[in-house]
């Protein structure tokens, strides 16, 4: 990794009525439509969709890298990502963020520690972390044997952002 400060620029361009054109550079232009909610037509990206893509984008990166520096192995990973926008005060603004996180693990891998590697993950998460919104996290781990013999798939567990810290500190630990 490059030493900090990183840098990151985006532009948006737009007329007074239509899609707006958000661009950066060495990467291909796109159109943002306003979204439903706000009278648009929606059915392209928005910017509300993209800051939740942001944060799912951010977890699933973060987790390859903690998976990576602790040697552990998994098959595949899928996160998503519910923001709630509401009107608080004078303004609008996303009030919470709900971050459901799937890992699949190759038979026998270890589950206790992906669920240690996946808080931890959670709990770095750059993009979440600049977010004022509050911040739940439920995970479910399977193996992907369990996953393709057993039609039922174990309950996710959540934790909230307050109680993973701690839960992530003790598993720090543990994992040095």
């Amino acid at each position: 990794m490059k030493p900090f400060p990183h840098r990151y620029a985006a532009s948006a361009r737009a007329g007074a009525i239509g899609r707006v054109v958000i661009s950066a550079p060495a990467v291909p232009l796109s159109d943002t439509p306003p979204r439903p909610e706000f009278d648009g037509p929606g059915g392209t990206w928005s910017p509300e969709m993209l800051l939740c893509a942001a944060v799912a984008d951010c977890f699933v990166l973060t987790f390859r890298g903690v998976a990576r520096a602790a040697h552990f192995n998994w098959t595949a990973l899928e996160c998503r990502v519910e923001g709630v926008l509401e009107h608080v005060g004078n303004a609008t603004q996303f009030t919470r963020f709900a971050i459901t996180a799937r890992l699949t693990l190759p038979p026998g891998a270890d589950q206790t520690r992906a669920r240690l590697l996946l808080g931890k993950a959670e709990h770095g998460c750059l993009v979440a972390n600049s977010l004022r919104g509050e911040r739940t996290f439920a995970m479910e781990v399977v193996s992907s044997k369990s996953e393709s013999e057993s039609p039922s798939r174990p309950a996710a567990q959540a934790i909230g952002h307050r109680a993973a810290s701690r839960e992530l500190q003790t598993a720090a630990r543990q994992l040095r």
